[in-house]
């Protein structure tokens, strides 16, 4: 029962209104006080006889000019339509008190970190976001900040806007903190925000395989080391990507990054556009792409493609860092790292006299491999996922659940065009889609395509390595969707204990 009593502006018409349910023994559960004369009463539903009885001492008061019931108090309609905004809102918000807990989180901020409200409510903001909230209380407890970080392999802007209440003395008092997390693609970002904090780029890799998580870990050791690395994998495997997450890690993170794309080099131009040439009466000097870059690093894509001619150049160029630009004696010197991707074999390119050996092992000091999709099936769907959640931004739009039979289907197809035709495939069904779930029937994909292409890298080593490869990769793929080893036994039809052992000798794990 909710009432609302419209009265004059009187010392002591409070402390009667309550001294009225007090000797009728009716609890309050809320009051609230509006300023044009108005108070009102959140009480249990009474009985009818006392409600009349209730109301008329109400009117007898001095100063009370009428009184009715209610459906609501103001602070709950209030709190309602704060909760319908918040949950409209297509950006995560959170709410924290000064201890650093979440007292309150709305869907999108639900949908991000993957969890039920209920197991969010209370959590550190540290814990879930990584951000310390104590650091910034006491440094920057006043002030509004904004700052750039990235979740599950996407990028937010995140505000942290402290909350200020008028204490009695008149005075503002910080009482929370309201964290909001505004999602950014390539395309939106503006430049100067382009430089991502915290693991300096590698946390927009997303997999949970063992074979990519080894990968991960050699680069990111790689990347602190100042010289040639070569990157080799198939097309579509992320190279460059990856390339430009060591870049972000090294010692050259706040210098350039430039690419050299060598397959759509022509050679008459290549040689001016990598090194600079010199001006003339009617012409500047222009500075190379090695120029441009000194002090970063260089990514020569497709290295394999390079012309004979070039390889000579970029052979002198990393032997001493001194090129000239052309049509000029003078030389220049600048101070780069070079990073080399390719999809093909240079040894195979060295026997077939189309690459310099000398040049090979200029470039080959440290290496990578990125494994195809059809080798990491555990990261398919976490990739389909991150991909769903990029194009939901992109396109405003809801972003869609993928079915329990398009996730088998996905894992068990063969991705000649790795991840680069997983993310074009997932965008066009994004488009067409219509529904929150994305079926088998939304996802176009080539009928002539193998499930399970045989490569060399499968066939490398004996047969029993072979056979241990291919059956870790099928306890990988089926414990994400049977994840204990009691349910996952059961589905392979094998004992508990084998499962576990065999989970423990491919170091898998949750």
């Amino acid at each position: 029962m909710r009432l609302q009593v419209f009265c004059e502006d009187r010392i002591g018409i409070t402390r009667e209104l309550l001294d009225i349910l007090t000797n009728q023994q009716i609890d309050l559960r809320g009051i609230e006080i509006d300023r044009t004369g108005i108070i009102y009463l959140n009480c249990p539903e009474i009985e009818f006889e006392q409600f009349s009885q209730l109301m008329s001492q109400i009117r007898q008061l001095d100063g009370v000019t009428d009184v009715r019931k209610i459906q609501f108090m103001p602070s709950e309609r209030e709190h309602k339509e704060l909760t319908a905004l918040l949950e409209t809102l297509p950006d995560p918000v959170f709410s924290v008190n000064l201890q650093g807990k979440i007292d309150l989180a709305n869907q999108a901020a639900e949908r991000l970190i993957a969890k039920h409200r209920d197991d969010i409510l209370g959590e550190s903001i540290h814990t879930v976001l990584g951000f310390n909230f104590q650091h910034w209380i006491e440094k920057q407890g006043s002030e509004h900040r904004s700052e750039m970080m990235v979740i599950a392999g996407l990028d937010y802007m995140m505000e942290i806007m402290p909350v200020y209440v008028t204490d009695d003395n008149e005075e503002s008092v910080m009482a929370s903190a309201v964290v909001l997390l505004k999602s950014l693609s390539e395309a939106k970002m503006p430049i100067a925000m382009r430089k991502i904090s915290g693991d300096n780029g590698f946390e927009h890799l997303v997999g949970q395989s063992s074979r990519f998580k080894h990968m991960l870990t050699q680069a990111k050791k790689l990347a602190l080391l100042d010289a040639p690395l070569l990157i080799q994998g198939e097309t579509g495997t992320g190279k460059e990507m990856l390339a430009r997450a060591c870049h972000q890690r090294s010692v050259r993170r706040d210098k350039p990054f430039m690419v050299v794309n060598c397959v759509s080099m022509p050679d008459n131009a290549a040689e001016t556009e990598l090194f600079g040439f010199a001006g003339s009466a009617t012409e500047p000097s222009k500075k190379g792409i090695f120029e441009q870059a000194d002090g970063g690093t260089v990514f020569l894509y497709e290295i394999g493609e390079m012309s004979p001619h070039l390889q000579i150049k970029l052979l002198r160029f990393l032997q001493d860092g001194t090129f000239r630009r052309v049509g000029e004696e003078q030389e220049v010197k600048v101070d780069l790292r070079v990073i080399c991707s390719t999809q093909k074999k240079l040894p195979d390119l060295i026997t077939a006299g189309q690459f310099r050996e000398d040049l090979y092992y200029r470039l080959n000091v440290l290496a990578l491999v990125v494994p195809p999709l059809r080798e990491r099936t555990a990261d398919i769907v976490p990739l389909a996922e991150l991909f769903l959640s990029q194009f939901a931004q992109e396109l405003q739009q809801p972003k869609p659940l993928i079915s329990d039979k398009l996730a088998q289907y996905l894992s068990q197809y063969a991705w000649p065009g790795n991840i680069r035709q997983l993310r074009n495939v997932l965008f066009r069904a994004m488009t067409q889609v219509e529904g929150g779930e994305l079926a088998i029937e939304d996802v176009q994909l080539p009928e002539n395509e193998t499930t399970s292409i045989i490569s060399d890298e499968i066939l490398d080593g004996t047969l029993d390595e072979i056979m241990k490869r291919y059956e870790s990769g099928i306890l990988e793929n089926l414990y994400r969707s049977y994840p204990s080893t009691r349910k996952l036994a059961k589905r392979l039809g094998v004992s508990h204990t084998a499962v576990a052992n065999k989970l423990r000798e491919y170091h898998i794990n949750k």
